[in-house]
């Protein structure tokens, strides 16, 4: 997994990742397909961006220009994910008692993008400083900011799009914007949202909750009595479902929520530990993919918001050990 690092204002932290990426030969949009649907959808969400986020538009622009290569094609890319199919499939958990606020993700995806996956470190001018996760880069598929407000995204396959705000940049907003569950719950139910997705979130003060939303809907689900919320890649609310496809699950979507709808029924309280363990399997199937298809889970991230604790399998948590990483808070 590659750890960039972010700083400056948007567009000059783009700009240098874009042509450190160049001088090293490494073309971004070479082997990515754009369809003129994708760019026509990004064309037609770039004014809820630049009413809501400039900023992402600016990093986008330096990141283009490093890379010598349009920024149009870029924003197809970027701006379209989600809204459009893709392989996308994760879990995301969030426990809080008394003494512990915890939060996990796996993130499940294709094999084939495992070298390009990046854990980067943004400490921006006029946003807050967070370390996330992400298949791809600018997008955030989960992240934990210098406040202790931990994000995660799962995606849902979309039966109803608008043009505005993806899972990933919904995501990296919250991330950048806000510091507690509450101002993040109030910040996606302003924005246009243009995907389908869950975004699960937990606080230092202890606050979890899951955002189901697409263009239509929003439904906020709290933890029950167990203290914990949690979601994979199908909706449960009583606003979304609704929308959720008819599709096979192929993915174990409900195999994976009944894991964890079961260990926490079974389980009242829980460590960090404990909740890698859950993560890794360990509690029934959550990563444990055959390989040889092409999907993996291919990194687990886990935040222990009290303790100010970030740790990472960078691979499938069945087989990769949960690392700390020390560049967001390194006072602990």
């Amino acid at each position: 997994m590659n750890h960039s690092t972010w700083k400056g204002t948007h567009y000059e932290s783009g700009l240098r990742y874009g042509a450190k990426l160049y001088e090293r030969h490494i073309n971004l949009m070479e082997h990515l397909a754009v369809d003129q649907a994708r760019l026509d959808y990004a064309r037609a969400a770039i004014p809820a961006y630049r009413r809501h986020f400039p900023e992402i538009l600016d990093e986008i622009r330096g990141i283009a220009e490093g890379q010598r290569t349009e920024p149009a094609r870029m924003e197809g890319f970027l701006l379209s994910m989600y809204s459009f199919a893709v392989g996308n499939h994760c879990s995301c958990v969030a426990y809080s008692d008394e003494d512990t606020v915890l939060f996990g993700r796996n993130s499940d995806f294709l094999t084939a993008v495992e070298p390009f996956c990046d854990s980067p470190m943004y400490r921006l001018e006029g946003a807050y400083g967070f370390v996330g996760a992400t298949t791809a880069w600018s997008e955030m598929e989960d992240g934990v900011n210098e406040h202790g407000l931990a994000a995660g995204l799962t995606f849902m396959y979309p039966t109803k799009i608008a043009p505005g705000f993806n899972a990933g940049m919904l995501v990296r907003y919250v991330l950048e914007r806000c510091r507690t569950v509450e101002e993040a719950i109030e910040a996606i139910r302003k924005l246009p949202v243009g995907s389908a997705q869950a975004i699960t979130l937990a606080d230092r003060s202890g606050a979890a909750a899951v955002v189901e939303c697409n263009c239509e809907s929003l439904e906020v689900i709290r933890p029950g009595d167990g203290g914990a919320v949690f979601s994979t890649n199908h909706f449960v609310s009583r606003a979304l479902t609704p929308y959720q496809t008819q599709m096979e699950d192929t993915v174990h979507s409900h195999e994976r929520y009944e894991t964890m709808e079961r260990a926490f029924a079974q389980r009242k309280t829980w460590t960090a530990g404990q909740i890698q363990s859950l993560l890794s399997g360990k509690m029934g199937f959550m990563c444990q993919y055959d390989r040889s298809l092409g999907m993996d889970t291919v990194w687990s991230s886990v935040y222990d918001l009290k303790n100010g604790l970030i740790l990472r399998a960078e691979g499938n948590p069945a087989r990769c050990p949960f690392d700390p990483d020390g560049r967001l808070w390194p006072e602990f």
